[in-house]
C-alpha cells in the first residue's frame, strides 16, 4: 500500500511539473497580484484571471500532492519503531563454549626462536647526536 501511494505521488509530481511548465507566463508574478507593476489601481488584490485547463490541473494536482504527502506522513509515523536492546530481558542462558580455531599450516608466531645477534655486528642506523 505504501509503495502504491509513493508511485501515485511520483506520477502526480510529474503531471504537476508538466502543467506548471506548460502555462504561459502571466507577467508580474506576486507583485502584480498585490497591486504592484501592471495591476490596476482600483483592484485590491489584482484581477481575476479566467481559469483554463492547465490552471485547474495545477490546482487539482497540487491538492492531490498535499493529500498524498499527508497520508504518507501518517503511514510512516505509525510504522514499527525501532526497539532498544536495553528494553529486552536479560538472557539467563550461558553462552555456548566456542570451539578453538583450527590451526593452519603457517602459524602467525614462529615455532623456532630467532637467532641471537652476534657481538661484532655493526648497528645499521646511526646513533643520534646529543646536543
Amino acid at each position: 500500500m505504501y509503495t502504491f501511494i509513493i508511485v501515485l505521488l511520483i506520477l502526480d509530481c510529474i503531471i504537476l511539473g508538466v502543467a506548471v511548465l506548460l502555462q504561459s507566463p502571466k507577467g508580474g508574478g506576486l507583485s502584480a497580484t498585490f497591486g504592484g507593476a501592471g495591476s490596476s489601481p482600483d483592484s485590491f488584490i489584482g484581477t481575476r484571471q479566467a481559469a483554463n485547463l492547465l490552471t485547474k490541473t495545477t490546482w487539482w494536482t497540487a491538492g492531490i500532492f498535499m493529500g498524498l504527502a499527508y497520508l504518507l506522513q501518517l503511514m510512516s509515523a505509525h510504522a514499527s519503531s525501532p526497539r532498544s536492546v536495553l528494553d529486552e530481558p536479560f538472557s539467563q542462558q550461558p553462552a555456548a563454549p566456542t570451539a578453538p580455531a583450527p590451526t593452519s599450516a603457517n602459524p602467525a608466531v614462529p615455532l623456532t626462536p630467532a637467532p641471537a645477534p652476534s657481538s661484532n655486528a655493526k648497528p645499521t642506523a646511526p646513533n643520534p647526536k646529543k646536543p
